[in-house]
């Protein structure tokens, strides 16, 4: 941008000319950068097709095209039957699957019934059966019975398959979220009370319309209550195993993902199936909503209970590392320290001699245009550089999400550039004092040999941390790395 901003001050050049360069700068600094970007992504999800653990923070028409999920080439109704046994999915970006299983609300925590969460993991606890307000479930194999589809505005009971209990809203106070009310599990075999009952709306539509799998995006208003279903995002205490909160929002206006849901598994035998297929996204959109996932899925990460984390300004001190594994082979994550700590002191170096520099032009100081030229280039470089460091490190003190210590490495590239350009101009100006007493080329290349053989030994000592070491802990004095532990923070 720099070279282009004196290119356009320079009136000599045609204005085709500064287009050119603007236009040669624009495709292969943006353009060509973006499409291998959106091209190593296509490979990506063309390369990597299968399910795994994570399948649930995606949306199902996602799912549907990962081998080996209930959803991949999947058929079944594309409406809602009362009486099916159906998955009901948050909206909300990873949000999970309406779950709920035997344990209590603990004492204290609201009503003791049975915990209603969000899950991202596909099991049976997922599975509910919708039932008419006032009726218990049809039989799912009695042919003679009418089938009756769910519509918008319908009044609806959500019995869950494996306890039997109804979902139940009440004014209780949500666990975590203190201005919602708490939504339960309740009942015996499928019988409850009127605090049960819920209304069903698809979002967009009209009163009557039928509700259709994964198309539909719908909301569940409490009939009695009149708060409307939502999944908080906000993690719930080791009670409820760490999963997600169900609560119930007072508020009409809110119009947030968290309180849209989605049919996706339908299971009703007497009506005709039809393929997924039809829920397949494309590329695009896949590309987009796998990128949505992992920014507000990285915002919202909070540390677990016992793990430890770190704070931006113990990264460049290398203060603390990180255990990779904790087990009898253990590998720990550390800089390495003569590289760590000389890139800081090469950093203060660089302001140093900018100082200096911004000194020296204004005060209008007579040099070698040589040395003049040779600092300049230094700093202009070092400039870029620095800018780079503290883009890539300074905005993790604003941030409120769990931080490791591995997200100071996209800076460090930066800083360890930096530290090569300050050491080659700092051996360079030594060579140039101490050219009368030994040769120049002579003197730096020595300064180089030895800083690389101490780099080069530096990682032996310390390799066993990353390729993994047993034995005793470096705390120790039978320790073969207890005499490289020389910080009482390094916990290996």
């Amino acid at each position: 941008m720099s070279e282009l901003w004196e290119i356009l001050g320079d009136t000599s050049k045609p204005i085709i000319y500064v287009l050119k360069h603007f236009l040669a700068r624009s495709l292969c600094l943006i353009v060509l950068p973006i499409v291998l970007y959106v091209t190593f992504f296509y490979i990506h999800f063309t390369v990597l097709n299968r399910s795994g653990n994570g399948d649930g923070f995606y949306s199902s028409g996602f799912q549907s095209q990962l081998i080996g999920n209930p959803l991949y080439n999947a058929s079944m109704p594309r409406e809602v039957a009362y009486g099916a046994h159906v998955t009901i999915k948050s909206q909300r970006t990873g949000g999970g699957y309406l779950h709920s299983h035997w344990h209590l609300y603990p004492e204290n925590v609201g009503a003791r019934q049975q915990q209603i969460t969000t899950y991202a993991h596909k099991d049976d606890n997922n599975k509910w059966i919708v039932k008419k307000f006032n009726e218990d479930a049809p039989s799912l194999m009695n042919k003679s019975l009418t089938i009756d589809l769910v519509r918008s505005g319908d009044l609806v009971r959500l019995e869950h398959v494996i306890t039997r209990r109804n979902l139940h809203g009440h004014r209780v106070l949500a666990p975590v979220s203190r201005k919602l009310y708490q939504v339960t599990g309740y009942g015996e075999n499928g019988t409850g009370d009127a605090n049960d009952i819920w209304r069903i709306e698809a979002v967009g539509g009209n009163p009557g319309d039928f509700i259709s799998v994964v198309s539909s995006r719908i909301r569940f208003f409490h009939q009695l209550q009149n708060c409307i279903l939502t999944g908080t995002g906000k993690q719930l205490p080791k009670w409820a195993y760490e999963q997600m909160e169900v609560a119930c929002s007072p508020s009409h206006r809110d119009t947030k993902k968290n309180t849209y849901w989605n049919i996706e598994g339908n299971y009703f035998p007497r009506l005709p199936n039809i393929s997924f297929q039809v829920h397949a996204p494309s590329f695009i959109e896949k590309f987009v909503e796998s990128h949505t996932i992992m920014f507000e899925g990285n915002a919202g990460l909070k540390p677990k209970e016992g793990e430890v984390t770190s704070r931006p300004w113990q990264w460049p001190i290398n203060y603390r590392g990180q255990y990779f594994s904790g087990n009898s082979y253990r590998v720990y994550l550390l800089g390495n320290p003569i590289i760590w700590w000389s890139n800081l002191v090469l950093l203060f170096t660089f302001v140093i001699v900018y100082i200096i520099h911004s000194w020296k032009e204004q005060r209008g100081s007579i040099e070698l245009e040589e040395i003049k030229e040779r600092r300049e280039r230094t700093i202009w470089a070092c400039g870029w550089l620095f800018i780079g460091w503290a883009l890539h490190y300074l905005p993790f003190y604003t941030m409120g999400r769990v931080l490791y210590f591995h997200h100071y490495f996209p800076a460090l590239l930066f800083s360890s550039t930096l530290s090569g350009l300050v050491l080659d101009y700092l051996i360079t100006c030594f060579s140039s004092i101490c050219h009368k007493l030994i040769l120049p080329n002579t003197f730096a290349h020595f300064l180089e040999g030895l800083t690389l053989v101490v780099v080069a030994y530096s990682f032996y000592l310390f390799s066993p941390l990353s390729y993994g070491s047993s034995g005793s802990l470096a705390s120790e004095r039978n320790s073969s790395m207890h005499g490289l532990k020389w910080l009482e923070s390094w916990e290996f």
